[in-house]
């Protein structure tokens, strides 16, 4: 099998469980890659790649499905963004050994996020009559769907919610893993919004976040052009199948699935490191 195949073949796979969990589908897509001989350094603006074409892939079914905050996600997205930039200036300073390990740690990070939120009924829910599904204009809240019951939100902890955006931030222009393993533990856990929402809205944030760190890759002529086209053509299929998926499938059953093969990689990245 070609390496255009097996990069399409990765990045459909990854960027399908990336969205379906709001992680951007990098954080597996990066491991993989890195596991069978790609240079960290070399992953990484793929992984970028394959974030930001998940991302626009998921985003006509997640707008149709009205899951998506937009206003939480603009908000949260300038911190995220200025950390990506600020991550992918720096990234070249960083050795393969630190860089590998470094996706070990995301990786397991990521996994413990996923199998720690099994359920939403510990979402702090707003006392207000439940209104059409989709978020109020002029707020930062809305409605959504949840277990077949009309649900009502709101943002909570915003302050300590950007900062840890910036982090996640951070983290997908130094390792090309995207902050969705952060971002959609943050938005559902710590800002109190329903899992199904804070997944789509990761999702449509982390392309903006990985867009900013591409741009900082493509001046310093680290994208491949053959391998980009590869990783977009997967990612742009798999985009699809997660939203679809999302849309119809257990979360929590996806979510300990995606753990499982997260705390996998980063058992294999930090004996190959």
């Amino acid at each position: 099998m070609s390496v255009t195949l097996v990069l399409m073949a990765a990045s459909l796979g990854t960027a399908a469980l990336g969205v379906l969990g709001g992680l951007g589908g990098a954080v597996l897509l990066v491991p993989i890659l890195a596991i069978t001989g790609t240079p960290a350094s070399e992953a990484a603006p793929l992984g970028l790649i394959s974030v930001a074409a998940g991302s626009v892939a998921a985003g006509g079914l997640q707008l149709r499905e009205r899951t998506v905050n937009h206003r939480l996600g603009v908000t949260t997205e300038v911190a995220a963004t200025l950390g990506a930039t600020m991550g992918a200036l720096g990234s070249g300073l960083v050795g393969e050994t630190l860089l590998t390990r470094s996706l070990a740690v995301v990786a397991l990070s990521a996994a413990l996020a996923m199998l720690r939120r099994r359920s939403q009924e510990d979402v702090d829910l707003i006392d207000e009559a439940p209104r059409t599904i989709g978020e109020w204009p002029g707020q930062i809240a809305g409605v959504t769907d949840q277990d077949g019951a009309t649900v009502p939100y709101r943002v909570q902890r915003m302050t300590l919610g950007l900062s840890l955006m910036w982090v996640s931030g951070v983290i997908a222009g130094v390792a090309g893993a995207s902050g969705g393993f952060l971002k959609t533990p943050v938005t559902s856990d710590l800002m109190g919004i329903p899992l199904k929402v804070a997944a789509s809205t990761t999702t449509f944030t982390i392309g903006v976040t990985a867009s900013a760190g591409l741009v900082v890759f493509v001046l310093q002529g680290r994208i491949d052009p053959h391998a980009a086209a590869a990783v977009v053509a997967g990612s742009l299929i798999g985009g699809q199948l997660g939203a679809k998926l999302q849309a119809r499938a257990p979360i929590t059953i996806m979510r300990t699935g995606v753990g499982v093969v997260l705390v996998f990689i980063a058992v294999l990245l930090w004996a190959s490191s």
